[in-house]
């Protein structure tokens, strides 16, 4: 019986005008914003590999210099772009794309996409993840909405109980006809989907595997979410007395789910763990390096303090007689210390957005929008646990360039000597950065609770659009 309901529902949805013209619209709309997320993807490629290149070559190139004077002119570091950034850029435009490493300082990360956005860019962009998350739900809300009311409103509802259906049947006949219809459309997409992404964005940066793996739970995920909506939809049109009662509850939960919900879920972030803003930041780092982390061990008495505890390791009374130069050591010491004061701020900064990313999941259950985007930008690479590890993998590397560099200086050069220069010898030492991918099963682990939250969200609508039916009448 429900396969019966199911076929008579696809056959007349698929007749329906109205499926047929917003499908071809959504999906038309879904290409599109895959297609020029891939041209993007292989754009900024190009460009950060074109910029890792040009930094590697004016390292090498460089010319002879104090090892420490190099280390103040420094790289520039490329964060890689994911493949599946095309589908769901997440907050991709809002963080920068690279960070200069340089002796001293632990720099935030520069250039971000954001600011160069026209103001149309503002209302969002238009990318494959965004059209499924906005706008399907509201087409299976078309598709929905009038499931059973238009049946009791035309007198067909009658004639369909009289024959002994059960009401369960009846309910997940539609939902199964529904599903269908929507397979009808996204099974083609997602095909086309992975030929542009693959195809325009310039090729793959992990495996197969790894790719396929990522993708198959984005599709438990958008399944969760978009079969709630269905079963959502059902369940309101056989609890709502007219069709233009249920289109207006369902209208109304769509604008809670993308609308509402997320913008309090914003404000209460902004409002309950605020971040610095970086000009703040870069002061109280400067302020915590001049007089320590405790605010009582200023700068010149580490200094006083290092040079006390160097002599008395060689067995020296002075900085002269020491078999190595002191100033190397001094920029050693100082360079740790520095790197210790950031380790401190910014872990504090990675802890607010940490409680951010806590305020936003507590939202989800209103919204599970929200646990959505969590689970898609981190499948695909795009969401701030992945900006992070970036920016970790990139101060491991300036610390191991600043220590050779000072090693040099300390080990290879007399105290006093000002004229001490390296060369291209010393520079090429330094290898290339190489950064590591997150593997999928980090992803997978970070994200439970929004899969868990997806497949509640399920469970209530299902359980919702079964316990309406059973109440269905004909009048």
């Amino acid at each position: 019986m429900i396969r019966a309901i199911a076929r008579k529902e696809w056959v007349e949805l698929s007749r329906d005008g109205r499926f047929r013209t917003a499908g071809m619209l959504v999906g038309l709309l879904a290409v599109v914003g895959l297609a020029m997320g891939a041209l993007h993807v292989r754009e900024s490629r190009a460009e950060r590999e074109a910029g890792a290149r040009l930094t590697r070559q004016h390292w090498l190139e460089q010319g002879e210099k104090n090892p420490h004077s190099a280390a103040h002119y420094g790289v520039w570091a490329f964060k890689p772009e994911s493949v599946l950034a095309a589908f769901d850029r997440g907050v991709e435009p809002y963080l920068g794309v690279a960070v200069y490493l340089e002796a001293h300082k632990r720099n935030l990360t520069q250039h971000r996409p954001a600011t160069d956005a026209t103001a149309v860019a503002r209302f969002g962009e238009l990318t494959g993840a965004g059209v499924l998350q906005l706008l399907l739900p509201l087409l299976i809300i078309l598709l929905t909405y009038s499931a059973f009311t238009a049946e009791r409103e035309q007198g067909t509802l009658r004639l369909l109980l009289s024959t002994g259906v059960r009401r369960h049947q009846l309910v997940l006949g539609k939902a199964l006809g529904v599903g269908l219809a929507l397979a009808a459309l996204l099974v083609p997409l997602v095909v086309v989907g992975l030929g542009l992404v693959v195809g325009l964005g310039g090729g793959l940066d992990v495996s197969w595997g790894d790719l396929l793996g990522r993708l198959s739970v984005l599709s438990l995920g958008y399944g969760l979410y978009l079969a709630g909506f269905v079963f959502l939809g059902l369940a309101v049109s056989a609890w709502a007395r007219t069709s233009r009662g249920a289109l207006v509850v369902l209208l109304a939960v769509w604008m809670l789910n993308a609308l509402l919900v997320p913008r309090l879920a914003a404000d209460a972030a902004r409002t309950w763990a605020p971040v610095p803003t970086a000009q703040d930041f870069a002061r109280r780092l400067a302020e915590d390096y001049e007089k320590g982390l405790s605010g009582h061990d200023p700068a010149d008495a580490r200094q006083v303090a290092l040079e006390r505890e160097t002599l008395a390791r060689y067995g020296v009374d002075s900085v002269e007689a020491l078999p190595v130069n002191f100033r190397g050591i001094a920029l050693q010491a100082g360079e740790e210390y520095s790197s210790k004061v950031a380790a401190v701020r910014f872990g504090e900064l990675r802890e607010r957005y940490a409680s951010q990313e806590r305020l936003h999941r507590a939202f989800a259950p209103l919204s599970p929008m929200l646990a959505l985007r969590q689970v898609s930008a981190s499948l695909a690479r795009t969401d701030l646990s992945a900006h992070l590890r970036f920016t970790e993998q990139a101060e491991d590397y300036r610390q191991a360039l600043v220590k050779r560099m000072n090693d040099d200086v300390a080990f290879r050069s007399k105290h006093g000597d000002a004229s001490y220069k390296a060369d291209a010898s010393l520079w090429r030492q330094v290898p290339e950065l190489r950064l590591e991918v997150e593997r999928l099963t980090d992803a997978l682990s970070s994200q439970v609770p929004g899969l868990l939250l997806l497949g509640l969200w399920l469970s209530w609508t299902t359980a919702f659009a079964l316990r309406a039916g059973a109440r269905l009448s004909a009048l």
